[in-house]
């Protein structure tokens, strides 16, 4: 499996590194604009992304906003919601607007940040990238 993880926070994304890495290859973004870019280089590669992990408040573009740069770049490229990359965002924002807004932008789940591994797992079990056990 293919991993993107977004995350402007060096701690944090240290940790997502080390929580996703046992699932798959894992790529890091420190902003934005990087993460958007490298989903879009690896979409045109053929080689597209699996899962991102956006954190919603990233410098030079939020995480909202990939998320639809995300969807319009896999709509372009013919994908359908089942081709989709499987997209989790993050934040310190506990607020119920912003996961309104990600889930009307078509995220497939959604963390309060600090990420707790057991949460994380859960999250990816529910959307069928990890195996009941």
């Amino acid at each position: 499996m293919k991993i993107l993880i977004a995350e402007d926070d060096l701690v944090s994304r240290k940790m997502m590194l080390k929580m996703l890495s046992r699932y798959g290859d894992c790529h890091l973004a420190e902003d934005g604009a990087e993460a958007l870019e490298q989903f879009r280089a690896a979409l045109g590669d053929g080689e597209p992304y699996d899962l991102v992990f956006l954190d919603m408040m990233m410098p030079n573009m939020g995480g909202q906003e990939v998320l639809d740069g995300i969807r319009e770049a896999e709509e372009a490229s013919g994908f359908g919601e089942d081709d989709a990359a499987r997209v989790v965002m993050t934040t310190a924002l506990d607020d119920s607007r912003h996961v309104v807004d990600a889930f009307n932008s078509r995220c497939d789940g959604y963390l309060v940040k600090p990420v707790d591994p057991a949460r994380m797992n859960d999250q990816l079990s529910s959307l069928g990238i990890l195996s009941e056990s």
